[in-house]
């Protein structure tokens, strides 16, 4: 049986769903959401699945500044290149097991374009390598 795209707004929420069951019990990554951004996870996935629904389906339900979000956050904790590794692997791993398809695909190569973006900008700044 086929498995169906990322078309469609409750599929990208069953996808948000299995990759924080991923994130959330990693020893790496759980800490970052859970104790250092302190995230309400019930608050969190609309605003994940909204980010991605934008991202793929072209809706404007997501406001919010992703990058200085991320700013605050590595002030906290320092992100490191092995956290954004980490974080892309799951993410890749989880649409991968669940979808196929144009839109899994795009969402593949947009995680993987944010996550090097977001790095590389948070390296600028803080002017070390990380």
């Amino acid at each position: 049986m086929s498995k169906p795209d990322l078309d469609n707004p409750d599929r990208i929420r069953q996808f948000v769903e299995a990759f924080y069951d991923k994130l959330l019990v990693d020893e790496r990554l759980a800490p970052i959401f859970l104790d250092v951004a302190n995230v309400d996870i019930r608050e969190h996935f609309p605003r994940i699945q909204a980010y991605w629904e934008k991202l793929l389906l072209g809706e404007n339900n997501y406001k919010r500044h992703t990058m200085n979000i991320h700013r605050q956050l590595h002030d906290k904790r320092e992100l490191r290149s092995a956290d954004f590794d980490q974080w892309l692997a799951y993410f890749e791993e989880t649409v991968d097991e669940h979808f196929a398809g144009d839109k899994a695909e795009r969402a593949k190569r947009v995680a993987g374009q944010i996550a090097r973006n977001m790095h590389k900008a948070l390296e600028k700044e803080s002017g070390k390598r990380l």
